[in-house]
């Protein structure tokens, strides 16, 4: 974790601003990963559901490369720095990488599962955002939270006979 990069007065102790920059950094870590192994299987995805899942896919990563600014900025506003790097990343993430060589129903079952854990990642994080009252993170995490679960259901969708 990194150390503050100034003084700040937001109301948060540093002891909170500090355990909710790492706790989103996990988010962050997760996200990011989940947004690499969407955008590989977007590009690598083949047989009788291509199309869909190729556009499907795409619609998944462009939200998720917004949702990572989002997430990084919100630890900056906290006042640490954030993650950057593959071995940062790597380092705190819960969310595997992926391998463009699996069948699209291996792609799917994967990401539904991706995208529960970036679920579970960012409720986490709620009991210290809650006992911190820090409602700007409470409300992204509350975003992240509708947009991941949302996203494993139409995925879950597509295994269905």
């Amino acid at each position: 974790m990194s150390i503050p990069t100034s003084k700040i007065n937001i109301g948060l102790s540093d002891e909170q601003r500090q355990a909710i920059a790492h706790g989103l950094s996990k988010v962050l870590a997760d996200t990011y990963t989940l947004y690499l192994k969407t955008h590989n299987y977007h590009w690598n995805v083949k047989g009788r559901m291509f199309r869909t899942l190729h556009l499907m896919f795409e619609e998944q990563y462009n939200e998720l490369a917004l949702a990572v600014d989002l997430i990084a900025e919100r630890i900056r506003a906290l006042d640490y720095l954030a993650p950057g790097s593959y071995s940062e990343f790597s380092a705190l993430a819960t969310v595997k990488e992926g391998s463009g060589d699996t069948d699209a129903t291996q792609m799917i079952r994967q990401l539904v599962e991706d995208q529960e854990t970036v679920a579970r990642t960012c409720r986490e994080l709620f009991p210290i955002v809650d006992e911190a009252n820090d409602q700007p993170t409470a409300d992204l995490l509350t975003i992240r939270l509708q947009t991941h679960e949302k996203t494993a259901w139409m995925l879950r969708s597509l295994l269905e006979e």
